[in-house]
C-alpha cells in the first residue's frame, strides 16, 4: 500500500487521506475477501481525488464504520467515521478539498460537510503548534 502524493504542489503542502483498508464496517467479511474499507480506498482513488490517497492497516476504530484521516503539514489532523464505501465517496472528496484549501486544516463549521459535523472522532494538532502562554 503505497501513498499515491498526488500534485498538490510541493511535498510540505501535500495533504493526505489515510483510508483504513481492513475497516469491515460492522460486516462479519472473511479474513480473505476484500472489506468495506478497501471498497472504499479504490473507490476514492477511482473517483480521482484532488488528494493523496493512502491505504493504512487499522485506524483502531473497527466498531464504528470505515474510518479516514486527513493530514498534512503544519494542518490539524482529523479522524472520521461511519463512513460508507459506496454513499461517502463524493462527500470525502469534497471535504478533502476543503481541508486542502486551508492553511491549518480548519475548515470553518458552517463549510464543513455535514457528516464532518456529526462523525469527527478525533481533532489532532499538528507537532509543530506551540503551546500557548496561559494555557
Amino acid at each position: 500500500m503505497g501513498c499515491d502524493m498526488c500534485d498538490a504542489g510541493n511535498a510540505e503542502d501535500a495533504v493526505e487521506l489515510l483510508v483504513c483498508v481492513k475497516c469491515r464496517r460492522g460486516t462479519d467479511a472473511p479474513d480473505d475477501a476484500r472489506r468495506p474499507g478497501q471498497a472504499l480506498h479504490d473507490n476514492l482513488r477511482a473517483a480521482g481525488a484532488s488528494v493523496a490517497v493512502t491505504g493504512v492497516e487499522c485506524l483502531q476504530n473497527c466498531e464504528g464504520g470505515c474510518t479516514v484521516a486527513l493530514r498534512g503539514a503544519g494542518r490539524w489532523t482529523y479522524v472520521y467515521g461511519a463512513l460508507h464505501e459506496d454513499r461517502d465517496v463524493a462527500m470525502l472528496l469534497e471535504g478533502a478539498a476543503l481541508y486542502a484549501a486551508t492553511a491549518d486544516g480548519l475548515i470553518p463549521w458552517r463549510a464543513r460537510p455535514d457528516h464532518f459535523k456529526r462523525n469527527c472522532i478525533a481533532r489532532v494538532p499538528p507537532p509543530t503548534l506551540k503551546e500557548k502562554a496561559d494555557v
